[in-house]
């Protein structure tokens, strides 16, 4: 299994070289496209860094949980991961660590530490796969993909709570 890799890489030299492509100039201009990307990427990243911590440390994050926690327990999301399932598009990072803190404190077999685990699980990071996606493209028609992608994490989590 080892040897996948290194057989990997030798056979597409082997066939770079039956096609008389110069592979260290393909390498050379990949990379460079690959180091714009990076530095196109790293704004959008902070400003989704920034605006993860900004949302946790105003108090943002715990007065709309607390808002929206009966609506989470009508669609059946325990109250307690109203603040998971804000905090899951946002920051893989601080909903993992959220996620702990529900199972140390509720145990890891119980109703609301397996319903986190199926929140975390079914749903994605939103915002930073966005900017990630996003950040080479000239077009910023980002709400469509946007609002799809967290209807269709909410909808996950509401099935994966009712089958907990």
């Amino acid at each position: 299994m080892a040897a996948v890799i290194p057989i990997i890489f030798i056979v597409v030299i082997g066939v770079a070289a039956l096609r008389r492509v110069n592979v260290y100039s393909c390498f050379t201009e990949g990379a460079e496209g690959a180091l714009k990307f990076t530095l196109s990427l790293l704004p959008c990243l902070a400003a989704v860094f920034m605006m993860c911590a900004l949302f946790e440390e105003s108090g943002l994050s715990a007065a709309i949980t607390r808002a929206l926690s009966p609506a989470a327990e009508f669609l059946g999301i325990p109250k307690e991961l109203t603040k998971l399932v804000l905090i899951k598009p946002l920051s893989g990072s601080g909903s993992l660590a959220y996620l702990t803190q529900i199972i140390s404190q509720y145990g890891a077999d119980s109703r609301i530490a397996r319903c986190a685990c199926v929140c975390y699980g079914s749903s994605e990071t939103v915002f930073y796969l966005s900017a990630v996606y996003f950040a080479g493209l000239k077009s910023r028609a980002m709400f469509a993909p946007m609002a799809i992608s967290l209807i269709s994490s909410l909808a996950a989590t509401v099935a994966g709570c009712a089958l907990c």
